[in-house]
């Protein structure tokens, strides 16, 4: 079987590319990267947040062809069960797609006013009320989590679907110097220590500044 290729954007700025990226490495996936250029119109509508149906990633895998990042989840879990992607508690099953199909399909405010940038800094930036609203969403997400399952992730002991949803919401939340209460910053830290956080961080900060509508100061 040929090896699976996972097709992504930008590591800098692709908030689905590292969501799928991260889920095929927390289910132990062996995988090469396909990365598609700046100029490519997927690129493009993914960075400027036009399309709501991405097809960035996708991953390609002995003949099946999947995208949009909730269905590559959904299939690591099936190819990969004993990865734990998903809680083997129906309950915390349930509850963890939902807060997933959450993210999936809302924040449209924090996306929009703090869009993703791992290699910007921007010291007490004002967040708008309604991007404050998605934000304090979040945090009452993640305070549910921590007291339904004891973390240290959102689930429990280990990182599962949920905390890749989430991991590009904690690069915003570092890049943009927004308040967050104790145990979220304590959870913001976990996530950026995972190994392929760490890995995926280093890449982003080598790549090259070439999607300049993204580089302005809000």
């Amino acid at each position: 079987m040929a090896k699976p290729v996972l097709t992504i954007s930008s590591k800098n700025y692709g908030a689905w590319a590292l969501r799928g990226w991260l889920m095929a490495r927390l289910a132990g996936l062996d995988f090469s990267e396909k990365v598609i250029p700046p100029d490519d119109p997927a690129m493009k509508a993914e960075m400027l947040l036009l399309s709501s149906s991405m097809l960035v990633p996708s991953l390609e895998h002995g003949g099946v062809k999947v995208w949009d990042t909730l269905a590559i989840g959904e299939y690591l879990n099936e190819i990969k069960p004993k990865a734990g992607l998903l809680p083997a508690d129906i309950k915390a099953r349930a509850h963890c797609r939902a807060i997933c199909g959450e993210m999936h399909s809302g924040f449209s405010a924090l996306r929009g006013a703090l869009p993703m940038n791992i290699k910007a800094h921007f010291p007490g930036f004002k967040v708008w009320s309604r991007a404050q609203a998605d934000i304090d969403r979040v945090l009452a997400i993640w305070k549910e989590c921590f007291a339904a399952y004891g973390g240290p992730f959102l689930f429990g002991k280990q990182p599962c679907m949920a905390d890749a949803m989430y991991a590009p919401v904690v690069t915003r939340f570092l890049s943009y110097d927004v308040p967050l209460d104790k145990a979220s910053v304590a959870y913001c830290k976990r996530v950026m220590e995972l190994p392929a956080m760490k890995e995926w961080v280093t890449a982003a900060k080598k790549e090259p500044d070439e999607i300049d509508e993204l580089d302005a100061e809000f």
